[in-house]
């Protein structure tokens, strides 16, 4: 049973207030899936609107083992403790298809920065549906910002889809990389360094710096054949080591500069707004999604429609259309 619920104006008031408990109870309400939920969800979103958009927004993604927890740990003391930001990081975090549990070990690994006064750490479970965690991971970064955090960290699992998502709700997209790891080039998707606003090197420490600085001339080699990205942006490729805390003030540099070019350059507002299009539209297509699965003739007729396809008797592509006839059907 879920906890119950206090009146939107409490959340709203605890969120300008910034009141951790209330703040996250907020989030939980907004990532919530049952149907009670959604009206105060809105209402709180609704609300805090106004007060959003002035944070800077940071997607990071790499391959597993680049130590993105330890990265965004050392990143985010430097900014709190050197700096006074103040910075939350959302954790799209992996889920167990099975248990539909979530390895919640962000905190755990994060033991330094979750302590600190002036970061906020939150992960949100994919539980299966890595588009609808995305979307409330979005969700989740506007109350962050209506509670005042300077700095948004979403990090992402890493698997392809996400990052694409995650690209479509920041600012600025990171990508960390390891040298010596194999072929570099051929290590990470095309796509995904063509999103990257910029490129780390980590782990570059003792007998890994020297292969840090070749991988960092070949990723700056490879990405100067690519087309220079609509932001006008040339991406940079950096070197670190998160465990030294060494080339991680040059990290956020690159980012505020970038900040800095395309606030001038009129990029970064024209971004934010066809982000804002871009999840209208994710926002429709999940809503449509549920509504359909969810409706009660498509229950009923759904395992007999299923069976026939998995017997070879009906088609996929005419079965899809007669459930969805059968949907828009009933919807008059």
């Amino acid at each position: 049973m879920p906890k119950p619920r206090l009146p939107a104006s409490t959340y709203i008031e605890g969120i300008f207030a910034r009141n951790r408990v209330l703040l996250s109870q907020a989030i939980t309400i907004v990532e919530s899936q049952l149907p009670a939920d959604q009206p105060l969800a809105q209402a709180i979103l609704q609300a805090i609107l106004p007060y959003t958009g002035r944070s800077v927004r940071i997607g990071i993604t790499g391959v597993p083992g680049v130590g993105k927890s330890t990265f965004i740990e050392s990143i985010g003391l430097y900014l709190t403790n050197e700096l006074q930001k103040k910075m939350a990081v959302l954790a799209i975090d992996p889920s167990s298809t099975l248990s539909r549990g979530s390895i919640l070990g962000d905190k755990t690994r994060m033991e330094s920065l979750s302590k600190h006064p002036n970061a906020y750490i939150r992960p949100s479970p994919t539980v299966g549906s890595l588009g609808g965690v995305a979307r409330h991971t979005r969700e989740a970064m506007l109350l962050c910002e209506a509670a005042g955090f300077d700095i948004i960290l979403v990090e992402t699992v890493g698997v392809g889809q996400s990052e694409t998502l995650v690209r479509g709700m920041c600012d600025f997209f990171l990508l960390l990389m390891l040298a010596g790891a194999g072929d570099e080039l051929q290590g990470i998707k095309k796509g995904i360094m063509e999103m990257a606003d910029g490129l780390v090197i980590t782990k570059a420490d003792g007998n890994n710096a020297t292969k840090a600085r070749n991988a960092q001339l070949d990723y700056q080699n490879a990405l100067h054949l690519f087309p220079l990205p609509e932001s006008g942006w040339s991406p940079q490729v950096l070197t670190c080591s998160a465990q030294e805390a060494t080339g991680i003030a040059p990290v956020w540099d690159m980012i505020e500069h970038f900040v800095a070019f395309t606030e001038q350059n009129g990029f970064f507002r024209r971004q934010r707004q066809q982000q804002n299009l871009y999840w209208m539209q994710e926002s429709i297509r999940y809503l449509l999604e549920d509504s359909f699965y969810n409706h009660s003739a498509v229950q009923n007729k759904w395992p007999e429609i299923e069976k026939a396809v998995l017997d070879g008797h009906y088609s996929p592509q005419q079965a899809a259309l007669d459930l969805i006839n059968l949907y828009q059907s009933t919807q008059l």
